[in-house]
């Protein structure tokens, strides 16, 4: 039997610290909408696909939360199937903690999110209006516009002139990018957090140039009634020597402030044997290019920016040990950095890790649990298509509903898998029953479920939509048939289909109202380093 904690007790549990891992397994939108501050997102639908990174030591101690419909016990028992030990359900859910009198929050990367606030009115951090930047921009003003986002999302918009450099890239690269202290260095994203923990990064490692962050980014940039460039290529020059002694010796100077230990590779063998009793993440914060060329074995790729912007997307369990690697210090450092100052205690730089030894290449493969054991039968993408012209199959796709609006198989049903019993009653099946997913591989988790449950065989489309996608055929987007509600992705304000100014305005409203709420619930330790 899965035992339960009240809300009262998960409270102290946070509040007494030691390692926890609270995992809210909703579908993301659901979650989105009310949640604790530090529960992580990892659906019941997906959990056998991020689980083992998330949550790497199995006798972790884990509260897991839902709406009080079930969801959490169902996933607490699959937990128990991969031995997970130590693992407990949120007596009543998230109206529990709401009626206990605790805080619940909205949206998702709440803790980052919100400490971007902490940072901006504790520092006060500088900050430029779009109808200034643009001013500037049109008088000539000597300036450059960073911005701090991945490169997909650069290229999906970015302020005209910017040249992309994700967060922990910019104390590296800004030397040779703005060699002269007379240029004025703006930072963007698309909303705010990542605009001022660059800036605030910049301001940090004491570069001489005026520093400040676009206020509001692209969002407020396009809300003034200004355009945005799409499909742009600029990215930051490689780093020169002198560049690199620069950065260097900037992050030398952030270390000692902010009290950033570095470890060797011996101290990290004894941790690493120690796992069964504490927890360690392996974090590689260079590019994701620079990981595939060659990276320590057994760690993960996660650029230092979006490790600060979204935590919760890679280290599940508070109190962890966090070993951040890169090449010379200087993105581990920064990054660093800002982890100790979310609260993170246990976080180090690692020396050392990618000088000598065998070094692994290419990405590194998701660790999915229980797909070994799963049984399905597959069909060829060849098959399937000559199938669906006979209708002689239906399909069923499992993939996020993003992904099925934008790209699916001609005629395929978008389903849930926690809920995929009820989505079947809905789907008129003709056929073989054939389940897709992103690649496949949660399709073969589903197919077990679905298994003697249906009057047809059930089969696994083997590659999923990426080898339908790469065979070349049709496809078509859109909702054209959807089996479920699509609450399992919370959607950008620019993702809406409609709505998208009054989306970004409330999305802006709600970033800078996190702080006082962030005061209300109590269990945050965030701190501010004086200079």
């Amino acid at each position: 039997m899965t035992g339960t904690v009240s809300a009262v007790a998960l409270k102290s549990m946070l509040q007494e610290g030691g390692e926890l891992a609270i995992l809210d397994v909703r579908e993301e939108g659901a979650y989105a909408q009310a949640h604790l501050l530090f529960a992580v997102s990892l659906p019941l639908s997906r959990l056998e696909l991020y689980i083992a990174d998330l949550v790497p030591r199995r006798s972790a101690r884990i509260v897991v939360c839902d709406a009080g419909d079930g969801l959490a016990t169902r996933a607490a028992e699959r937990l128990a199937e991969f031995e997970y030990s130590d693992v407990a359900v949120l007596d009543g859910g998230v109206d529990a903690w709401s009626a206990a009198g605790f805080v619940l929050f909205s949206g998702v990367h709440v803790p980052s999110k919100a400490f971007g606030e902490f940072v901006e009115h504790t520092s006060a951090t500088p900050s430029i209006a779009p109808e200034e930047l643009r001013q500037l921009m049109q008088d000539g003003a000597d300036l450059v516009v960073l911005d701090s986002r991945p490169w997909n999302e650069y290229q999906s918009m970015n302020i005209p002139t910017g040249i992309d450099v994700p967060g922990a890239e910019l104390v590296y690269r800004v030397h040779d990018i703005a060699p002269s202290p007379d240029t004025l260095v703006v930072v963007n994203c698309a909303g705010r957090t990542r605009s001022i923990i660059g800036a605030q990064s910049l301001i940090n490692a004491g570069i001489p140039n005026r520093v400040v962050a676009l206020r509001n980014g692209t969002m407020g940039w396009e809300l003034a009634g200004f355009n945005c460039e799409r499909g742009s290529d600029r990215r930051a020059p490689d780093i020169s020597p002198d560049g690199r002694t620069l950065a260097q010796g900037a992050a030398a100077r952030v270390a000692r402030r902010f009290n950033v230990r570095a470890i060797d590779m011996p101290t990290l063998e004894r941790w690493r044997a120690e796992t069964d009793k504490r927890s360690l993440y392996l974090l590689d914060v260079r590019s994701p290019e620079e990981f595939v060329r060659g990276h320590y074995p057994g760690s993960v790729s996660a650029p230092g920016g979006q490790l600060v912007q979204a935590t919760d997307r890679y280290v599940a369990t508070l109190g962890a040990r966090v070993a951040l690697i890169d090449d010379n210090g200087v993105r581990a450092t920064m990054t660093a950095s800002w982890l100790l100052q979310m609260g993170w205690d246990n976080v180090v730089v690692l020396r050392g890790a990618l000088n000598g030894g065998e070094l692994q290449t290419g990405t590194v493969p998701r660790r999915v649990l229980g797909l070994d054991t799963a049984h399905a039968e597959s069909i060829a993408v060849a098959e399937l298509y000559e199938l669906l012209a006979a209708r002689q199959a239906s399909v069923i796709d499992l993939s996020t509903s993003r992904d099925y609006r934008a790209r699916h198989i001609p005629g395929a049903w978008f389903a849930v898998r926690s809920r995929l019993g009820k989505s079947l009653v809905s789907i008129p099946l003709q056929g073989s029953l054939v389940l897709t997913s992103e690649d496949g591989r949660l399709a073969t988790l589903a197919a077990t479920q679905v298994a003697g449950v249906v009057g047809v065989s059930v089969k696994v489309l083997d590659g999923g939509n990426r080898a339908w996608m790469e065979a070349g055929l049709d496809v078509a987007s859109g909702e054209e048939q959807m089996a479920d509600v699509a609450d399992d992705v919370w959607l950008k304000p620019y993702e809406r289909a409609a709505g998208i100014e009054a989306a970004m305005n409330e999305y802006l409203t709600w970033e800078t109202d996190l702080l006082r709420h962030i005061k209300q619930d109590g269990t945050a330790d965030f701190r501010c380093v004086p200079d």
